[in-house]
């Protein structure tokens, strides 16, 4: 047999690697990545509400015991300290810019009954504008009221 009539093909080279579909490695890293995301941002906001309630109540024992204030500056503190907490656990855009009447419903919101709008509660928008002081025992029912509202939002889920 001649060389000229051997059946040999010619050399040639494999196809080129195709990027479709990917490897499963990708498809995995495609599913975890997405997954990771959701999860730490889940997982901040949690950590954050978590730290606020406990901050805030931290907060609220120092103003409950707190000797060295009057009434008025403890009614002060307190809803300086409600309404940080509701805009830290809230939208916003939701909380911030709320009033009067407004700002008592919100804080009904999370707790039975309407205790800020009907209650005590009202303290926290008509105390400055009253004509008698306020006295050491609607002080400690207030303070008792904010203890439920904080634990309410312990238990609330955002």
């Amino acid at each position: 047999m001649q060389p000229t009539q051997l059946p040999l093909k010619d050399i040639h080279l494999p196809d080129a690697i195709s990027w479709w579909p990917p490897a499963t490695g990708w498809w995995i890293l495609a599913v975890l990545i997405p997954l990771l995301i959701v999860f730490f941002i889940w997982f901040y906001k949690r950590l954050t509400r978590k730290t606020a309630i406990k901050t805030a109540k931290k907060i609220l024992a120092e103003i409950k015991r707190d000797t060295t204030r009057d009434n008025n500056q403890k009614l002060c503190a307190l809803s300086e300290l409600i309404r940080r907490v509701a805009i830290s656990l809230s939208p916003r855009t939701e909380t911030a810019g709320l009033i009067g009447r407004e700002w008592l419903a919100f804080l009904d919101g999370p707790v039975k009954g309407s205790p800020f709008s009907e209650g005590i509660g009202q303290l926290l928008a008509d105390a400055p504008y009253r004509k008698t002081p306020v006295t050491e025992l609607e002080v400690s029912q207030l303070i008792s009221l904010c203890e439920d509202w904080l634990k309410s939002q312990e238990k609330q889920k955002r």
